[in-house]
């Protein structure tokens, strides 16, 4: 099986998955059970993406200037900062450190 062939199987598959989503009934889906999980999912992939983006490189876990920059991002998140005055903090900070050389 070629990498194309796996890419072309992949994209079927996802595409029934979410076709077969469809067919559930809403009933189902507004249970307050599927709902809180469905929340939850949500949340759990978007920290697991955050985490892979600011903390991997290639195979290697790698700490540098993106983990105190997300780690800033989080806290103004949780002070309820605008989302522009919390990218332009992190990014800040990143650059700041990386001027000074404590983080590559």
């Amino acid at each position: 099986m070629t990498l194309w062939n796996a890419v072309l199987l992949a994209a079927i598959g996802c595409l029934a998955l979410k076709g077969a989503g469809y067919l559930v009934p809403a009933s189902v889906l507004e249970a307050p059970r599927p709902a809180r999980i469905t929340d939850l999912l949500t949340v759990a992939l978007l920290a697991a993406l955050v985490a892979v983006q600011a903390l991997a490189s290639g195979q290697h876990i790698v700490v540098d200037a993106r983990v105190p920059a997300v780690l800033v991002a989080a806290g103004l998140l949780w002070l309820r900062q605008s989302f522009l005055i919390v990218v332009i903090a992190a990014a800040v900070v990143a650059a700041l450190l990386r001027l000074v050389g404590w983080a590559a």
